[in-house]
């Protein structure tokens, strides 16, 4: 299953309209992004807001990331700001980070109030874009320093975060899950392993086994199977055989 280096901004320095500021609330959407992760099966590692863009990039080309996303308000700086919009930043040379980008645009579309003004962005300057060896992409969601995108920001915190992970789903094609309690459950076979696949179908690779009789954790029940994590391999087996 997948893993990403999730990014939210450090910049506590960039203030908002009507208080709080870019790290506070890049944070806000990544804490709301978590049980959606979980419940989908994607794992990730992220950053803390102590740290800098520096050593956010740094964490992130010393493990083996799937994607590294990077979640950003934007600003015109001076004035009376009245640009909106939501632009996300991917490297041109980079397919992956390409792909991902036109999938998070294209579902931001559905939720920015303004969707003719959610664009994808080429970029060879930006560190999370250029200097991360996983493909990389940098979402500025709207203007902190615009009162209506700074109020879109604040009041949709949940209904960004779902639809950041909708967007990795269908970038990974596995299955998008509501969160879910997690629960316990133990493996009740004849005997034998039981198999745990990428995907919640009898014919998607084989990513892990677990014995019988083996505790396992449950971050969600579809009709047929469920997402689980045993040795910290996460994903699917036939809940027919989960008690």
């Amino acid at each position: 299953m997948p893993i990403i280096y999730l990014s939210p901004s450090t910049q506590e320095f960039n203030p908002y309209v009507g208080g709080g500021n870019e790290e506070y609330y890049m944070n806000l959407i990544a804490d709301a992004m978590e049980p959606y992760l979980a419940a989908s099966g994607i794992q990730f590692v992220r950053n803390t807001p102590d740290m800098t863009a520096a050593s956010s990039i740094a964490a992130s080309n010393a493990g083996n990331y799937d994607l590294h996303l990077a979640l950003h308000s934007n600003a015109v700086g001076s004035g009376q700001p009245t640009t909106r919009g939501t632009d996300v930043y991917y490297y041109p040379t980079s397919a992956e980070g390409k792909r991902f980008a036109e999938i998070a645009a294209n579902n931001l579309q559905m939720i920015y109030p303004l969707p003719g003004r959610v664009k994808t962005v080429p970029t060879t300057t930006l560190g999370e874009v250029a200097r991360v060896k996983a493909p990389g992409v940098l979402i500025e969601l709207a203007y902190h320093d615009n009162p209506e995108d700074a109020n879109w920001i604040r009041n949709n915190i949940n209904a960004i975060a779902q639809n950041l992970v909708l967007s990795l789903t269908e970038f990974f094609g596995i299955p998008f899950n509501m969160p879910q309690p997690i629960m316990t459950g133990y493996v009740s076979t004849k005997g034998s392993n039981l198999n745990i696949r990428s995907r919640p179908d009898i014919s998607a690779p084989i990513i892990g086994r677990v014995p019988n009789g083996s505790e396992v954790v449950i971050y969600n029940r579809l009709p047929d199977w469920d997402l689980i994590g045993y040795g910290g391999t996460v994903g699917y087996v036939r809940n027919s055989y989960i008690a």
